[in-house]
């Protein structure tokens, strides 16, 4: 029998995205380009008969959650344990402004769990934040039901890394996300209980079952 399964969701583009800004959890909403992602995934996604939508309240994921609610009657339940990473006074700062003012110290959040961006959160709290999120969100899901996770591209990375059981230090092994693209964890039993494999990253299309060479 199937386990349960998650797919955390990248929300659609921002003009800060285009800018190539950090937000962070600054509010910023959709643009043109975000909406019309969002709603193109949302009619994918919903192919694959989702139980329950979780979202960040920020405005750019909880848009893209609702583009899913309006295709599938589902309600979009809210939780800001879901947000990006709070980055202090790098929020708002281009790619070129962080390397020029902060280099050093970007190189090393770039790898390091511990790193404080801007003065802001680790990934390790954000991870523990996003787990715990998460792990509300399943609760009462039957085998098979799948849960939508509507989030951010950093937070959904280290909420991947801890679920999968990956060593803090290798989380940067998962690579950016792009704008509307998903990921999908499967749950399986391990050696020492429930676990959770990764099945799609930084899709655009659904899984197809697999002639598991494993098996």
């Amino acid at each position: 029998m199937k386990g349960r399964r998650i797919v955390l969701w990248r929300h659609g583009r921002t003009a800060w995205n285009a800018e190539r800004r950090f937000q962070g959890q600054t509010d910023i909403p959709l643009d043109a380009t975000g909406v019309a992602q969002a709603a193109r995934s949302a009619h994918t996604l919903a192919k694959l008969g989702p139980h329950r939508i979780v979202s960040s309240d920020l405005s750019r994921a909880r848009a893209t959650a609702q583009a899913l609610a309006d295709v599938t009657g589902l309600e979009v339940a809210e939780d800001a344990r879901l947000r990006e990473t709070f980055a202090g006074e790098w929020q708002g700062l281009t790619r070129t402004e962080l390397e020029a003012r902060f280099g050093d110290e970007l190189v090393r959040w770039a790898t390091g769990p511990d790193v404080r961006p801007g003065g802001g959160e680790t990934r390790r709290e954000v991870a523990a934040r996003m787990v715990a999120a998460v792990e509300r969100g399943l609760s009462g899901l039957d085998s098979g039901q799948t849960l939508v996770v509507a989030t951010h591209g950093g937070s959904a990375r280290a909420a991947m890394g801890a679920l999968l059981g990956l060593p803090a230090d290798c989380w940067a092994a998962l690579g950016v996300l792009v704008n509307c693209a998903w990921s999908v964890l499967e749950e399986g039993t391990g050696p020492h209980g429930p676990a959770w494999r990764l099945q799609e990253y930084n899709a655009g299309s659904l899984p197809v079952t697999a002639l598991a060479d494993d098996r």
